[in-house]
C-alpha cells in the first residue's frame, strides 16, 4: 500500500496532519481523499496526474455525463469543416481507468463540512476537493429563443451546445439573402472568441458560395470592446472593415421573435431598446456556473458563484483543502481549453503541496489562448496573460491571419486535447515558447 501524509480540517478549524493509505477508498461508504467535481477537460486532467502520482483509489470523479466534448471544435463543425462525432468520445475511455468514475451530479456542496451531496441523493465525503463543474449554457434566459432553437428550419442557430450545433451550417446552406446577425451575452463566456469566429466563418462561406453581394453581416456584442487585448483586437477591427461586418459594441440579445424573424437587442449604455429583422441568427445564449454552485454552496463561491480561489494558485481563498480549474473558478482569466492546460499543473502541484504539509509553490499566470478562425484558410492565434498582454509561443507576429494556425486549429489541437491534456500530460506551451525564444 502506498501511504502519504495529508492535510485535513479538524473541528477547532486547524490543520493536522495525518497518513493514509490509497487503497482505502471506499465508495459504499461514500468517503475519498481526492474527490473532482466534474469530468471535463480540468477535471480528467488533474485527476489523470493524481491517479499517476497515488495509484487507484486516490479520486473519485463525480460526473454525469455519458460523453466528454472537445468543445472548442464546435465553431468547426458549426462551419462545415468538422463532424459531431469527431468532437466526443467516451466518458469511461476518457476518464483515468485508475479513478473510481461516480455517474451523478454534485447538488450541494458544504465545504465545512468536507462533504456534497447529489441529485441521487448520496453524499460523498472528501479530505480534498477539486471543483472543475464548467460553466452551463441558460438558452432559456433569451425569450423565444428555446422554441426558435427546438425548430430545424426557424434559421436560429447556436454552436455551443451539440444538441443544436448540427444545424448550423444547414443553415448557411439555406440562407439565401438578408441580414445575418451574430450575438455575444452579456455574461461570462466560455471560448469567447467563438461568437465572433463563427460570424467571420460565415461571411467566407457567402463569397465562397457568391450570396455575399445579397446579404448583410452584424456582429453584435454585450462587450465594450471586439476582443480584449489590443494587440489582437487591432487586427480584427481590420478584418470586419476589409469583409464589411457591421460590429455593434454593447448590444445585448434580449429576446427572439422566430416567427417574424425579428430579435430585440438593448444597448447597455442607453438601456434603449432596438428590433432588427433577421434572416440567419446564430445565438450564444447567457451563461453561469451550475445551480449547485451559485445557490447551494455558502462561501465557497463570490456573489457570482464562481469558486473564489486566489488567481496565482487556484486554492480556494477560505478553504485550504479545496481548489477549483477551468470556467467554473473566478479566475480572471479568458475562459478556454488553453487556460485550462495553464492551470492544471499549477493546480496539481499545489495540492499534492497541501497534502504533503507545504504551501502552495506553483503560480499561475492567467495564460490563455484562442484560435480566432476568421475563415476556412486563415486564422489570428490570440496568446495573452493575466494583463492581456500577448503571450506568444512563436517567434513571428501571432496577430497576423495565418494559414499555419488555421492548420493548427483544425488539424492539431484536439489530438493534443485528448491524448496531451486529458492525460494529463499537456502543460500548455510554456516550454515550447522558452525553446523558440532563441529566435525572437
Amino acid at each position: 500500500m502506498n501511504s502519504l501524509k495529508y492535510l485535513t480540517n479538524s473541528k477547532h478549524g486547524l490543520l493536522i496532519t495525518r497518513s493514509f493509505s490509497t487503497s482505502n477508498l471506499n465508495l459504499a461508504n461514500h468517503k475519498c481523499k481526492v474527490l473532482v467535481v466534474g469530468g471535463g477537460g480540468g477535471g480528467t486532467a488533474v485527476a489523470a496526474k493524481l491517479c499517476f502520482k497515488y495509484g487507484a483509489g486516490s479520486v473519485v470523479v463525480l460526473e454525469p455525463s455519458d460523453r466528454h466534448y472537445y468543445q472548442p471544435m464546435f465553431t468547426l463543425i458549426g462551419g462545415g469543416m468538422k463532424k459531431l462525432e469527431n468532437s466526443y468520445k467516451s466518458m469511461k475511455d476518457v476518464l483515468p481507468s485508475k479513478a473510481e468514475w461516480k455517474k451523478d451530479r454534485a447538488a450541494k456542496f458544504d465545504p465545512k463540512s468536507n462533504r456534497v451531496e447529489t441529485e441521487k441523493g448520496d453524499t460523498i465525503e472528501y479530505d480534498y476537493m477539486v471543483v472543475s463543474t464548467g460553466i452551463e449554457l441558460n438558452y432559456h434566459k433569451i425569450p423565444g429563443l428555446v422554441d426558435a432553437l427546438e425548430d430545424p428550419n426557424s434559421q436560429v442557430v447556436s454552436n455551443y451546445s451539440p444538441k443544436y450545433v448540427t444545424n448550423v451550417f444547414k443553415a448557411f446552406e439555406r440562407f439565401k439573402s438578408g441580414n445575418a446577425i451574430f450575438t455575444f451575452p452579456a455574461s461570462p463566456v466560455k471560448c469567447p472568441g467563438a461568437p465572433q469566429k463563427i460570424c467571420y466563418i460565415f461571411e467566407h462561406y457567402l463569397r465562397k458560395s457568391h450570396k455575399r453581394n445579397d446579404a448583410k453581416v452584424f456582429y453584435n456584442t454585450a462587450l465594450p470592446v471586439i476582443f480584449g487585448v489590443k494587440h489582437y483586437a487591432d487586427s480584427l477591427w481590420l478584418v470586419v472593415k476589409n469583409r464589411d461586418i457591421n460590429v455593434n459594441l454593447s448590444t445585448n440579445l434580449v429576446e427572439v421573435n422566430s416567427a417574424a424573424k425579428q430579435a430585440t437587442f438593448e444597448n447597455l449604455t442607453t438601456k434603449e431598446r432596438t428590433t432588427m429583422d433577421f434572416d440567419l441568427l446564430h445565438a450564444v445564449p447567457p451563461m453561469s456556473t451550475p445551480s449547485a454552485l451559485r445557490e447551494h454552496s455558502g462561501d465557497l463561491v463570490n456573489e457570482l458563484g464562481f469558486v473564489d480561489v486566489h488567481k496565482h494558485t487556484m486554492q480556494s481563498v477560505r478553504y485550504p483543502n479545496v481548489f477549483a480549474i477551468g470556467d467554473c473558478a473566478n479566475s480572471p482569466n479568458s475562459k478556454t481549453a488553453a487556460a485550462v492546460a495553464g492551470q492544471c499543473q499549477v493546480v496539481y502541484k499545489n495540492l499534492v503541496d497541501v497534502m504533503e504539509g507545504r504551501k502552495p509553490s506553483k503560480s499561475y499566470d492567467g495564460y490563455a489562448s484562442c484560435p480566432l478562425v476568421t475563415g476556412y484558410n486563415t486564422c489570428i492565434l490570440a496568446e495573452f496573460d493575466y494583463n492581456l498582454q500577448p503571450l506568444e509561443t512563436f517567434p513571428f507576429d501571432q496577430s497576423k491571419e495565418r494559414l499555419s494556425m488555421l492548420l493548427a486549429k483544425r488539424d492539431f489541437m484536439a489530438p493534443l486535447y485528448w491524448y496531451g491534456l486529458a492525460n494529463g500530460i499537456w502543460n500548455g506551451p510554456g516550454f515550447i515558447r522558452k525553446a523558440l525564444n532563441i529566435f525572437r
